[in-house]
């Protein structure tokens, strides 16, 4: 029997590799499945659109890029992908569980076990270190045994925090408490990392660097993540880009010469 090589290609799936090289690919499974999905304020003549029939498919292993300009519905559907929000018409399936046949505390567990949340402002509890926030989550699930401790220290080490596991958050720079963050969106092994804009407070460098990195821990974790981000540049790091604008999907692209066109064009 010829020898078989697995590797991952994270636009497509599992590929196998023949040693005569002959390859195909094993399509990966869609963790999310936003259909016509639309959101709407008020009524009547002073409705609102938030969102409006938003459709997109995310695999599992994808790092996908959510762009628009400011009202563009980018936040009103990551709160609906994280079942903060229902919509008004339209279906979210994650991980196969319909989101809008769940009851409101169907809705709180689903998140706890299967969302990982990373934001702009971090969210850090202050009077905890490093490694109590990270642990946070793990006990609001009764997770917290003594080898997922050593998983909390394993992965902040991979984050390049192993001198700073005892630190309060006030001594950590901008970019170390994002990294506790990606850590704490990541320890209770969701199927879902959501970011909303997680390197807007940080400069050049430290935001290309957590970028990086997250989008390294999806690859090697196999998640679905979503990173919304006004800074194209962050893109180069996805391997899909949803573009949005007026509450509407405007484009999606794949692959990375799609992505670095838009990139450079420097157009939301």
């Amino acid at each position: 029997m010829e020898k078989l090589i697995q590797t991952y290609d994270n636009h497509n799936g599992l590929k196998l590799k023949l040693a005569d090289n002959l390859t195909f690919t094993v399509a990966s499974e869609v963790v999310i499945d936003a259909q016509d999905v639309t959101k709407i304020y008020g009524s009547g003549s002073n409705q609102v659109f938030a969102a409006n029939e938003v459709s997109f498919q995310i695999r599992q292993g994808e790092f996908v890029g959510l762009v628009g300009p400011s009202g563009s519905g980018k936040t009103t559907v990551l709160a609906i992908l994280a079942a903060l929000l229902r919509p008004t018409e339209g279906r979210v399936m994650i991980d196969g569980y319909d989101l809008q046949d769940m009851k409101e505390n169907e809705r709180v567990r689903f998140r706890h076990e299967r969302i990982g949340f990373t934001f702009q402002a971090n969210n850090l509890v202050p009077y905890l270190n490093v490694i109590e926030n990270v642990e946070l989550l793990l006990r609001l699930n009764n997770r917290l045994s003594k080898t997922e401790r050593q998983r909390v220290v394993t992965l902040l080490e991979r984050l390049g925090l192993k001198d700073r596991l005892k630190s309060l958050p006030s001594q950590l720079s901008g970019g170390q408490r994002q990294r506790v963050a990606i850590a704490r969106s990541l320890i209770h092994n969701p199927s879902v990392v959501l970011a909303d804009e997680p390197t807007a407070s940080l400069d050049t460098e430290r935001a290309f660097q957590v970028t990086q990195l997250y989008a390294e821990l999806i690859h090697e974790q196999n998640k679905s993540g979503i990173m919304v981000t006004h800074d194209l540049r962050m893109c180069r790091y996805v391997d899909k880009l949803i573009q949005m604008k007026d509450g509407k999907v405007s484009g999606i692209y794949e692959g990375s010469q799609a992505i670095n066109q838009v990139i450079n064009s420097g157009v939301h």
